[in-house]
């Protein structure tokens, strides 16, 4: 049975307008889609009505709820060539209060028919903007890339969840995805924040993994989610079974660790945390280390999606 996650906690104001969370890192295999389809569950066990959107062209976030992988469905494409509403493209999934609006790989071909498309970054957020009020949270699964698709994520976004390894790659990687978040806050979307940094496939028994976190901590600060995600076979197993974590084994520690990560998230959005959240989210993304971190770790090229 799948335990409920602190209902009591969820004192959102009725009027409030959902929250998309864009779950994003360039680097593949970091479990971005894991964490996109778990979080999403978790909260939707809270009893809180939210949706999933599968922004990558692999679609794996819409197989890994069972939804079999259908050219013929509304999807992400759609919205983003503006052939279909965004109400039009949400679909059902097992759990009652979790909706997903599903991918398929012909998304590949906005990349390129975006490229001369007016408004072209802000094609996502204006397709999801009728869904605001009917949905808490949006999560946005983002493709492995800083591509047009991304982008348009992060410009649909209000705060970016960022999954990563405890690893040196990992830590080379997350610069180039910083220097371009601070690109878009600075032309695009001002609004954008970070909402965390969630360390997956997490074996705390190396010190790697601890120097890692040292490290991670040092810069990011509160923003390091408390929470980690740890390997776990049922984690890998699940989307085999078009399920999520707790509803292919609610007991394992991967299924519990996203209901902490959800419980860690929904905490963030708490009103009587809103005007503390905000002095801290200010004192965090604009500190200048951030920049320096930047210059230090920024040894490969950052492709400069914007000028696209």
């Amino acid at each position: 049975m799948v335990r409920p996650i602190l209902q009591a906690s969820l004192r959102f104001s009725k009027t409030k307008m959902g929250r998309v969370i864009a779950v994003a890192n360039q680097k593949g295999g970091v479990g971005k889609t894991t964490t996109a389809i778990n979080l999403a569950s978790s909260i939707a066990t809270a009893k809180v009505n939210t949706l999933l959107v599968d922004c990558d062209p692999q679609s794996n976030a819409t197989s890994g709820l069972g939804l079999v992988k259908d050219p013929g469905r509304t999807s992400t494409y759609h919205l983003l060539m503006g052939e279909a509403n965004a109400h039009e493209a949400v679909q059902r999934t097992e759990l009652d209060q979790l909706w997903l609006i599903p991918a398929h790989k012909n998304m590949i071909g906005a990349n390129l028919e975006l490229v001369e498309g007016e408004r072209r970054e802000f094609r996502l957020r204006e397709a999801l903007a009728p869904l605001r009020d009917r949905f808490q949270y949006i999560v946005l699964d983002c493709p492995p890339a800083l591509d047009l698709l991304t982008l348009n994520a992060l410009v649909a976004a209000d705060s970016i969840l960022i999954p990563m390894q405890a690893e040196y790659f990992a830590l080379e990687g997350v610069s180039e995805l910083l220097d371009t978040i601070e690109r878009i806050r600075a032309s695009l979307n001002p609004e954008l924040t970070i909402e965390g940094v969630v360390l997956t496939m997490f074996d705390d028994r190396t010190n790697l993994a601890q120097q890692v976190t040292v490290e991670l901590n040092r810069f990011f600060g509160e923003k390091l989610c408390k929470t980690t995600i740890p390997r776990n076979v049922r984690l890998a197993e699940a989307p085999s079974h078009g399920k999520p974590a707790l509803l292919y084994d609610a007991r394992s520690r991967g299924a519990e660790s996203y209901m902490e990560l959800a419980r860690e998230i929904i905490g963030h959005s708490m009103p009587i945390q809103e005007a503390e959240s905000a002095a801290e989210e200010k004192q965090v993304v604009n500190a200048p280390r951030w920049k320096r971190w930047i210059a230090e770790r920024n040894k490969l090229t950052t492709i400069n999606i914007l000028d696209r």
